[in-house]
C-alpha cells in the first residue's frame, strides 16, 4: 500500500526530475499531510478560488512576495515571510528600529544635547575644584603651629594703618639629628636664638621690608614672662637685639621691637634652620647670583663661585647665614637674606610650582610644618605676607636695613631721626621715603 496522496508512485510521476528520471527539470514540492488548511473559506481565507482541503493535490503556498496562485501574505496576496528581502525580523531593510507604523520599534536615536552635556561637565569640574580648594584650606590650616600668644605682650603701641609682620629666622635645632646638624653646619648649641629679623609692612602705598640687624643695640623694657606670667621691671639694660629672644622667646622679642621702634606688630612668623632648608629643596632649589669674588665661610659652610647658580637647601642656609665672608659683616648679611627670601618667594609663585600638585603640596607641607606663628594668624594673613614679599622682589615695594648712625661696644645704633620718620610713614601707611 502506498501512503502518498492519490496513490502516488514512481510510475505516475511523469517526466520529472527525481529517482530514475532522465529529465533535468526539478520536481515540484511535495505535499505533506501535516500541512493544514483553514476549516472554512478555503486555503486563502477570503480567496474563494483556492481549492478546498480534500481530493487532489492542493496548491502549494508561495514564498515569494505577492506571487503564486493561492498564496498567503496576510492581505489576500502571497505569503511573504520576508526572508528573501532581509525582512524576517524588525523593520523593512533588516533594521530593528521599526518604522512609524511599527509599535515594537524604538524609532531613530535622538541627537545628543550638547548644551546639557557641557552644562553638567562644567558643574562637575567646578564642584571638584571647590571641594579640592576647601580640603586644601583645612589641611593647610591644620599644619600651622600657632604657638605664640601676643596677648601676653604688655604696654603695646597703638595699631596703625596697614599690617606689620615680624619675620624671624631662628637657629633652632629642634628635631635635628647629629648628622643633619653636621650637614647644615648648625653646631649643637642648646636653646635657640634669632639668626635674622625683619619687619614687613603691607599697605595700600607699597610694601616695605626692613631688616633688623641682630647686633642692633636695644633696651630691654618691662615685660611679663611668657611662661611664668611674672612681671620683670626694666632696668635700662642695653643688649643686642637677638638677646631678647634668647631671654624669653618670641613674646619678649615682640615687646622689645615695639618698645624701641614705637611700631605695633600685628603678626609673628618664625622658621628654623631645618624648615628653611626643606622649603628650598621642596621647590627644587632657588636661583641666586653670587657677588663678584665669590663667598667662602667655613663656619656657615658657604663655598660659592661668583655668578648665577641654583642653590639647594643646604647651600641656601649657608648663603643666608654667612657673615665672615662679607666685609660689612651683619649689615651685608641682612641684605643677602632679603635678596634670597625675595628670590624664594618668586620661585614658589611660579606656575611650575603652583599648577603642579606634586611640587605645590610638598612645598606647602614643608613650609607650614616649619612655621611658628601667632595665635591670630590665618592662612589669608600668611598668603598676604607671601605675596607682599614677592611684590618687593618684583619692584612693587622697597627693601632696606634699619637706618643706623654708628655703633657702641660692637652694637649698631639706630638713627633716631630716620627711625621716627620711618615709623610715622609706616603707621600712616604712607610711601616710605627713608633710606638706610
Amino acid at each position: 500500500m502506498n501512503d502518498w496522496p492519490e496513490a502516488w508512485s514512481d510510475d505516475n510521476r511523469g517526466n520529472r526530475y527525481g529517482r530514475g528520471s532522465a529529465g533535468a527539470q526539478p520536481e515540484s514540492a511535495r505535499v505533506m499531510r501535516q500541512v493544514r488548511r483553514p476549516a472554512s473559506g478555503g486555503y486563502g481565507g477570503s480567496n474563494p478560488s483556492a481549492p478546498p482541503y480534500g481530493n487532489g493535490v492542493p496548491q502549494q503556498p508561495s514564498y515569494v512576495n505577492g506571487s503564486g496562485d493561492g498564496s498567503y501574505d496576510g492581505h489576500g496576496g502571497g505569503y511573504d515571510s520576508g526572508y528573501n528581502t532581509g525582512q524576517v525580523y524588525g523593520a523593512p531593510g533588516g533594521g530593528d528600529h521599526g518604522g512609524p507604523g511599527d509599535p515594537g520599534g524604538r524609532g531613530p536615536r535622538p541627537a545628543p544635547n550638547w548644551r546639557k552635556r557641557i552644562k553638567w561637565t562644567a558643574i562637575t569640574v567646578v564642584t571638584v575644584l571647590v571641594a579640592t580648594t576647601i580640603g586644601t584650606y583645612f589641611w593647610a590650616d591644620s599644619k600651622l603651629n600657632r604657638d605664640v600668644d601676643l596677648s601676653k605682650v604688655i604696654d603695646r603701641p597703638e595699631t596703625g594703618e596697614g599690617t606689620n609682620y615680624l619675620i624671624v629666622g631662628s637657629d633652632s635645632r629642634a628635631g635635628m639629628s647629629a648628622e643633619e646638624k653636621k650637614k647644615l653646619h648648625t653646631g649643637s648649641a642648646e636653646g635657640k636664638r634669632t639668626d635674622s629679623m625683619m619687619i614687613l609692612h603691607t599697605g595700600s602705598n607699597g610694601d616695605t621690608l626692613i631688616s633688623l640687624p641682630r647686633d642692633s643695640n636695644v633696651e630691654i623694657p618691662t615685660y611679663k614672662g611668657s611662661e611664668s606670667g611674672k612681671t620683670y621691671e626694666g632696668t635700662g639694660r642695653q643688649v643686642k637685639l637677638n638677646a631678647a629672644y634668647a631671654e624669653d622667646g618670641p613674646e619678649l622679642l615682640v615687646r622689645t621691637v615695639e618698645y624701641n621702634t614705637g611700631l605695633h606688630i600685628d603678626h609673628y612668623v618664625e622658621i628654623g634652620f631645618a624648615g628653611f632648608a626643606n622649603i628650598v629643596d621642596a621647590v627644587g632649589g632657588v636661583e641666586i647670583e653670587i657677588p663678584k669674588g665669590g663667598m667662602k665661610d667655613t663656619k656657615s659652610g658657604a663655598d660659592f663661585e661668583a655668578g648665577k647658580q641654583t642653590l639647594n637647601g643646604e647651600q641656601a642656609l649657608a648663603f643666608v647665614r654667612t657673615r665672615y665672608a662679607l666685609a660689612g659683616s651683619d649689615l651685608d648679611r641682612t641684605k643677602n637674606q632679603q635678596k634670597f627670601l625675595n628670590a624664594l618667594a618668586n620661585q614658589v609663585a611660579t606656575p611650575s610650582t603652583i599648577l603642579n600638585p606634586f611640587k605645590l603640596y610638598p612645598t606647602m607641607g614643608a613650609g607650614l610644618d616649619s612655621l611658628v606663628v601667632d595665635k591670630d594668624m590665618g592662612l589669608y594673613d600668611l598668603a598676604k605676607m607671601f605675596w607682599a614679599m614677592k611684590g618687593v622682589n618684583g619692584g612693587d615695594g622697597k627693601s632696606m636695613n634699619m637706618p643706623t648712625s654708628g655703633s657702641v661696644n660692637g652694637n649698631l645704633i639706630w638713627d633716631k631721626t630716620k627711625l621716627k620718620t620711618l615709623v610715622d610713614e609706616l603707621k600712616n601707611d604712607e610711601k616710605v621715603t627713608v633710606s638706610d
